[in-house]
């Protein structure tokens, strides 16, 4: 008797547990749409300035590229996150409602990157209400790497570009020098025989060293797998950024000295620049080759 209760009711049990499968999905799905619903209005205007600062900010011209590459990591690594488990987490909400008051706070205060960046830690409690902890530890890079699309503070601008103008005026200075071209400096702004070059915000060497650390961990996610390579290699950026834009004034001031001053500016200026920042993605590929072998020597004499 006993057994045949247990047949009965094991076709049953299938359905039921499909039924429930069902149902959650659903609800996933409604929290999901709701959510990103919300956000979308919450964050349209902040979002819309966003997008218009990369087309009118040179300096983060590359913020157009930052959303297109985590989407496509997303893409990449997506056999890894589907196979996470799935256990949405109630601290979320908190994690949401700690970005609405960092959005409210920004608009109050008239701070677009608290408001922006709210925008980030909003997506985060998302994930986390909705997928769980180890959901977002598995798509944190792709997360994380927005942070790039974002200008950093004017404050905080401000305060990093001036010590970069002096510091470039400083290494272009011993570099024209050392060429035997007579410069004096005054601040920011090089006098040499028969033209003022100065070193404005523009030539502090911001613009690249925003674009190449964004690229070098970008590189780095997808060509090194060593996390302390990839580190290394970001802060080997700042570095390399600043001597190579060292070396574009400096070569405006050659061209200046050499040629008449109309040759340091307008198209020759620009594409000296594109050639500097091409040189700098070069020294960035041999620093990484560099890195490798010097990794792989300390391993083999550590294994010895």
């Amino acid at each position: 008797m006993k057994s045949e209760v247990l047949v009965a009711r094991s076709p049953v049990s299938p359905p039921v547990a499909l039924a429930e499968s069902s149902a959650e999905q659903t609800n996933w799905h409604v929290w999901s749409g709701v959510l990103l619903l919300l956000s979308l209005l919450l964050y349209w205007q902040v979002l819309k300035a966003l997008a218009l600062d990369w087309f009118n900010d040179p300096d983060y011209g590359h913020g157009v590229f930052v959303p297109l590459f985590s989407a496509y990591i997303l893409w990449r690594d997506r056999r890894r996150w589907l196979r996470t488990e799935i256990r949405p987490n109630n601290l979320g909400l908190l994690i949401v409602l700690a970005a609405i008051s960092l959005l409210l706070f920004g608009d109050l205060g008239a701070e677009l990157f608290t408001a922006r960046f709210s925008f980030l830690v909003l997506l985060a409690g998302m994930i986390v209400f909705l997928t769980g902890w180890k959901m977002l530890r598995s798509v944190l890079f792709p997360l994380a790497f927005l942070v790039f699309m974002i200008p950093i503070p004017e404050i905080l601008y401000n305060q990093i570009t001036f010590p970069l103008q002096l510091l470039a005026s400083r290494l272009a200075t011993f570099c024209l020098e050392v060429l035997q071209i007579p410069v004096l400096r005054d601040g920011n702004i090089l006098v040499i025989s028969n033209y003022s070059l100065a070193v404005v915000e523009a030539c502090s060497g911001i613009r690249s060293l925003i674009s190449l650390l964004a690229l070098a961990a970008a590189y780095g996610y997808l060509a090194e797998p060593s996390r302390h390579v990839r580190v290394v290699l970001g802060f080997l950026m700042v570095p390399i950024a600043l001597v190579t834009n060292a070396i574009r004034i400096t070569i405006a001031g050659v061209m200046a000295h050499r040629f008449g001053p109309g040759t340091a500016e307008g198209f020759l200026h620009e594409f000296s620049g594109w050639i500097i920042f091409l040189s700098a993605i070069l020294l960035m590929f041999l620093c990484h080759r560099a890195l490798r072998l010097f990794v792989a020597r300390l391993n083999r004499e550590t294994v010895a």
